[in-house]
């Protein structure tokens, strides 16, 4: 019993249940330490040139719940979430352009290819937040970060990287275009988070009749669940199907 309300203590108190951005923030704090949890334990159940793959995906997802147990905190005092929430992103978005480097390594990746996608995902970032935190105008420095996306998107979906997997062929090319499919949907909710928080945008009126400004950490939360706990997903199935 100890131990269960030790765990509970550590994860911090329940939120209100009308507080859905706060339960959103409690439930993704634990997601996030149970695949870390998950990843980690099946390191060795893998073949060993798939475990920095699977070490990676454990990473990002503890990384991110460490972050989520402070901007929970955050949130629960009324203070603004962005600068952990860009912390955060700038560790675990460049891990997650990693696995792309690390699935197709064995179909010839290379180095070259691994720091166009990491500096790619950093200017994206960068950008993001000096339109986000009010640093500077948020649609030049949105349309910024956005251009860094799309390149990212390129690189995957259309250019050596989407050829190298077209060439590996078989479950290595299963897992790229699922992990493709998670940047160009899944990390679709982000710029929408983008537009509701700056106000800015040709649809923000439409978007912030769904979801409120003050919400924005609701659409952050969902789209962090899905995309990082669904990347290693992908990332420990390609692993044991091999």
């Amino acid at each position: 019993m100890e131990l269960f309300l030790n765990t509970f203590y550590f994860f911090g108190d329940v939120p209100a249940g009308d507080d859905l951005v706060g339960i959103t923030f409690w439930i993704g704090t634990m997601a996030m330490m149970a695949a870390s949890v998950f990843f980690f334990l099946n390191l060795n159940a893998v073949d060993s040139k798939w475990r920095s793959s699977i070490l990676v995906s454990g990473l990002i997802t503890f990384i991110a719940a460490v972050h989520y147990m402070y901007m929970r905190d955050a949130h629960a005092g009324g203070e603004s979430t962005t600068i952990f929430r860009y912390v955060d992103w700038i560790l675990t978005v460049p891990l997650m352009c990693v696995e792309f480097y690390l699935i197709l390594k064995a179909a010839g990746a290379t180095t070259k290819h691994l720091r166009l996608l990491i500096w790619a995902s950093v200017a994206m970032l960068l950008t993001g937040y000096v339109g986000e935190a009010g640093l500077g105008d948020a649609a030049i420095w949105g349309g910024l970060s956005g251009l860094a996306y799309f390149y990212i998107v390129y690189l995957i979906k259309w250019g050596e990287l989407a050829k190298l997997a077209e060439k590996a062929g078989g479950s290595v090319l299963s897992a790229h275009k699922m992990l493709v499919n998670f940047v160009i949907i899944g990390w679709a909710i982000y710029p929408i988070g983008y537009m509701i928080g700056t106000g800015d945008g040709m649809w923000y009126e439409f978007m912030s009749s769904w979801v409120a400004a003050e919400n924005i950490d609701l659409v952050y939360n969902i789209g962090d669940s899905i995309n990082k706990i669904g990347f290693g997903l992908v990332v420990y199935n390609l692993a044991v199907s091999k």
